[in-house]
């Protein structure tokens, strides 16, 4: 009797008339999920305009001023292409499966590009050579291991890069001729240290390389690369110090650095090799300086400055200096063209999507290259956020972004989403997201985006604020803000959900921990759920540079606070639904980090939605990936926020 009801309601259901049926979106081959119902058609058609979002960001001048190369998603993921002339046709270059980044080979007649990529987001990147004449790809490096593209010299001869190809942890610096694979050369062995390739000096004799400790400190050597011989750079100071970028001077006697030595700010300096003095070029200017760029022949020095999380661009010219204005927003990719006469970079802004840019080094303005697109949104309709701040439990200020959704008032307070960056010493900057704008525009959320203790780009003293066991402190930020929100009219503090991903999420789920009866839901994307765990599983080459930053869990004492912090040691105080996405293939955050927190607070009694990808890793890079887990995260805040 069983079998005949059950055939008798699948053919009630199979000739059923199509308005009766739910029409379910499908789920991508790769995703596998647990506790998620079916997304339907009509969110995803509702969704669609906002996940068509675009951007393109710059990679480069192409040689012989024949155009500027770019990286932009017309698939599933993001490949490289070149673009002539301003808002020209783009004539696509690469066709991989896997997202690609790359820049043209210098001098190269035939435009060669140099690619890196990986597979399924495990961030072993191999490097490759295309021969654009022949359209033949050459694997330069093992294929295996995890391979870095650094400087390339100005002839195009010889490539700096890394790898941990000889044991897996240690980053070994190695050169190579892209158009001979034979010609791989191992320059530097590591021995438990980071050290990264910077610049090529003009002779092309040496490398200036860097050495990674922490966001907190770093060092400058030479490397001359035919005798291996290494030249220390220390920097005469009172305490240890960090360095941002850095770049041979065009006589090749001296470095332009950035460095916050003696100072709360990275600031500009020039290094001369053979006093070892150091000069302050900006000392004035009080915030972060970021990418350096440097002209050879003109001598010219380009460099941005990260300025409450806005950019500003500055031309230095003969120790004289100058702002070229540009609107609000974040620069990236910065490069003078080859005759040094331009500039080219990303200019990212919150009410439009990340596009490239031209200006002349003589004024003049700027021009557009490329025009991304916005789902045929109007622009004029997107929340611009406003910049706040809030006392903490200590007296502290944190700074942070609110979006205001239009239907906020006081009669209607509305719903807040808080999202919260990883790193942890990463800063959330303003841009264009298409879910954001959908979350406000849409669904009527506030969100609010706080820069945390330890963040950066507020000095080094801010930035050292939620170092080993204070770390909870960054979690008592959440509680201020929770407080901040209950002091809006135009906000509904008893509705307030978190979202953040990496250490993001680690803190979405200690704020649920912490804050349970102030928070109805969190969402934890490639989070830390257990310190010791992710410290012991993490891959071999981060595992020292994540210990410098949350505490080396060897440690009794340091690992003793790991046990009381961790959220799956907090389950118990979980009261909220919380949804989990992770990549299988993260090098970084280990998938396992998912599971137990998962699986923890499922058996407690809460609900749990799960999202894993098998052809990711830290994070969701494909595009069908991607907007399918948006549409789950806007059900999750539907159900768990807002009814």
């Amino acid at each position: 009797m069983r079998e005949l009801l059950l055939t008798a309601t699948l053919f009630g259901l199979l000739v059923a008339s199509p308005p009766a049926m739910a029409q379910h979106a499908s789920v991508p081959s790769q995703v596998e999920t647990e506790g998620v119902p079916p997304v339907p058609e009509e969110l995803t058609r509702t969704l669609a305009r906002y996940d068509s979002f675009r951007s393109a960001s710059f990679a480069g001048w192409s040689p012989e001023d024949r155009g500027i190369l770019i990286r932009t998603r017309f698939g599933n993921a993001s490949q490289l292409h070149r673009v002539y002339h301003p808002g020209s046709r783009r004539e696509q270059i690469t066709f991989f499966r896997e997202p690609v980044s790359g820049r043209f080979l210098p001098e190269a007649e035939d435009d060669s590009v140099l690619l890196s990529m990986s597979t399924g987001g495990s961030e072993n990147n191999q490097i490759y050579l295309l021969d654009r004449d022949d359209d033949v790809l050459t694997l330069l490096t093992d294929g295996e291991s995890r391979n870095l593209m650094g400087p390339v010299t100005d002839d195009g001869d010889r490539l700096a890069y890394t790898s941990n190809r000889r044991n897996g942890r240690d980053t070994d610096i190695y050169t190579i001729d892209p158009r001979d694979p034979e010609s791989n050369k191992l320059v530097m062995e590591t021995d438990g240290e980071y050290w990264y390739a910077s610049d090529w000096s003009p002779d092309q004799k040496r490398l200036l390389i860097g050495r990674y400790v922490s966001i907190n400190e770093g060092y400058l050597a030479i490397l001359d690369i035919e005798t291996g011989e290494r030249r220390d750079l220390p920097l005469d100071g009172e305490q240890t110090y960090a360095i941002g970028d850095a770049a041979f001077t065009p006589d090749g006697q001296g470095i332009y650095l950035s460095t916050d030595l003696d100072s709360e700010f990275l600031r500009l300096a020039r290094l001369d090799l053979e006093t070892e003095e150091l000069a302050w070029l900006a000392d004035d200017i009080e915030w972060d300086v970021e990418d350096i760029e440097v002209h050879r022949e003109t001598g010219r020095v380009a460099f941005t400055v990260n300025e409450n999380g806005v950019s500003r661009l500055y031309l230095l010219e003969e120790d004289q200096r100058r702002e070229i204005l540009l609107p609000p927003a974040i620069l990236r990719s910065l490069e003078f063209s080859p005759d040094g006469s331009q500039l080219g970079f990303t200019l990212y802004r919150p009410d439009a999507p990340g596009d490239v840019y031209t200006t002349s080094v003589d004024g003049g303005g700027f021009v557009r290259w490329t025009f991304s697109e916005t789902g045929g949104l109007d622009p004029e309709q997107f929340i611009r956020p406003m910049q706040i701040e809030f006392p903490s439990f200590d007296g502290q200020i944190i700074p942070a972004y609110y979006f205001q959704p239009p239907t906020a008032s006081d009669d209607e307070p509305a719903p807040v989403l808080i999202l919260i960056h990883g790193g942890p010493e990463s800063q959330y900057r303003p841009y264009l997201s298409g879910i954001t704008q959908y979350y406000c525009n849409v669904l009527g959320l506030a969100v609010i985006a706080p820069n945390v203790r330890g963040s950066r780009g507020y000095g080094k003293s801010y930035l050292k604020l939620d170092n080993a066991m204070l770390r909870e402190n960054s979690v008592r930020d959440i509680g201020a803000l929770l407080d901040w929100i209950d002091d809006q009219p135009e906000l509904d503090a008893s509705r307030v959900a978190v979202s953040g991903g990496s250490y993001g999420g680690y803190m979405v789920l200690a704020s649920l921990a912490h804050y349970p009866d102030r928070i109805k839901a969190g969402i934890d994307i490639v989070g830390i759920a257990n310190f010791i765990t992710f410290l012991e599983n993490t891959a071999d080459y981060r595992r020292d540079l994540r210990r410098a930053e949350y505490g080396d869990e060897r440690d009794p004492e340091m690992r003793a606070h790991f046990e009381k912090i961790n959220p799956t040691s907090l389950v118990d105080q979980i009261d909220s639904a919380l949804l989990v996405a992770h990549g299988r293939n993260d090098p970084r955050v280990p998938f396992s980090e998912a599971e137990q927190i998962a699986e923890k607070v499922r058996e407690d009694g809460k609900p749990v939605w799960t999202v894993y990808a098998a052809n990711e890793g830290h994070g969701f890079a494909k595009k069908d990936n991607a907007d399918y887990l948006r549409a789950v995260q806007v059900m999750f805040l539907e159900k768990f926020l807002l009814d």
